[in-house]
């Protein structure tokens, strides 16, 4: 066989293993959009409270998991046109929205909710999840590599640099970077550019 032959057979057989997944899986979500792909390594839990829109694309090994034993009807939005890196871990106890055309990059968590640890004589583990806040990713932003985002909001066309942890909304048209992330870039509208924060 030759490689492009192979080539050929490899590519066949995963993109067989998507649509057997989709068609097994397309009824449990409470939306599956058309021509949207996750592949068969990704963790779901609580489907039916997961939204998936059009031509969006979840990458190998990630983690989706809704929780119900804080609010009863949790919801996990993704839009259209959203690209998702290897090793996603998002975890929604209230409420997560990525809107459309946001490109997510490889090993990124998102989180409505954090572990309590207020009580000393308990292991944290033990302690009950609080929800933060609900969390809305913005329309076309980019979230870079390793970006941990915890109950904040990321803005419209907002650009979230790698290994930064978002605990407070970034508006929109910003760069953030940082643990904890700040804004060191705004879109100046009037002079059309990009524009250093001190």
């Amino acid at each position: 066989m030759t490689i492009k032959a192979f080539d050929f057979f490899e590519n066949s057989v995963r993109r067989f293993k998507i649509i057997i997944w989709i068609i097994l899986n397309y009824y449990r979500f409470k939306h599956l959009g058309v021509r949207s792909y996750i592949y068969n390594s990704t963790r779901v839990s609580g489907h039916k409270n997961i939204y998936i829109g059009n031509r969006t694309g979840l990458s190998e090994f990630a983690w989706l998991m809704v929780d119900t034993s804080v609010n009863t009807t949790p919801q996990l939005v993704i839009g259209d046109d959203v690209y998702i890196g290897r090793l996603l871990h998002l975890v929604c106890f209230d409420e997560i929205i990525i809107e459309n055309s946001v490109l997510i990059a490889d090993k990124v968590y998102i989180s409505d909710n954090l572990h309590d640890y207020h009580d000393i004589l308990k292991p944290i583990k033990e302690q009950p999840i609080i929800v933060k806040n609900k969390v809305r990713i913005g329309s076309g932003s980019w979230i870079g590599e390793n970006v941990s985002i915890i109950g904040a909001n990321v803005g419209k066309n907002s650009v979230i640099a790698a290994h930064s942890v978002v605990t407070k909304d970034i508006p929109d048209y910003c760069v953030a970077a940082g643990i904890p992330a700040k804004i060191i870039k705004r879109y100046d509208f009037d002079r059309a550019e990009w524009i250093k924060v001190d």
